[in-house]
């Protein structure tokens, strides 16, 4: 068994998680901070916009069992890749979109996953999410591991109130 990490930015991280903690393969979803500048950010420290950290999720994945294409196919399914502002609601540079890649093979798969998504034209606009460069994780506070699972019905409404739910359905259909 190989454990390797994966790190996304998707809006709002507790609607990253729950996403991913579905598949086989997948062995720990991880919410946190990364991308910025400040040791061991707090929430209120990165909702300021200043920290130049992203909410995000950080996975370990057995890539006997999930490859990291598959990983990327539902990443991109959680977001809207054209929205260079944030995610629905969410507005900031903390909620931009990023693919942040931990080894060269991960940025080219990146790469050519966005590349592909972007000449399918499925989406009228470019194609805004990042691709970075992984830089040190922080995990967020308690309160926010497993978000979906502590405060169900705080989580579906903020999911479904916020638009992401909607864009989802509309653009890629029922999960399967």
């Amino acid at each position: 068994m190989v454990n390797s990490l994966a790190t996304f930015s998707g809006g709002c991280f507790w609607c990253m998680v729950k996403p991913f903690d579905r598949y086989d393969g997948v062995l720990s979803v991880v919410s946190g901070y990364t991308g910025g500048e400040v040791e061991n950010p707090t929430y209120e420290q990165v909702c300021t916009n200043i920290t130049g950290h992203r909410e995000a999720v950080q996975l370990t994945f057995d890539d006997a069992i999930i490859s990291y294409q598959d990983l990327l196919a539902v990443f991109w399914r959680q977001i809207d890749p054209t929205d260079s502002g944030g995610q629905f609601f969410d507005r900031g540079d903390s909620y931009k979109t990023s693919i942040f890649y931990h080894s060269p093979e991960q940025q080219r798969l990146a790469e050519k996953s966005k590349n592909d998504l972007e000449a399918s034209g499925k989406f009228d606009k470019s194609i805004a999410t990042e691709i970075l460069p992984a830089k040190p994780f922080y995990p967020a506070e308690e309160g926010h591991q497993d978000y979906y699972m502590k405060n169900p019905t705080h989580y579906n409404r903020y999911a479904t109130g916020s638009g992401r739910e909607g864009f989802k359905l509309a653009n890629w259909g029922e999960e399967k």
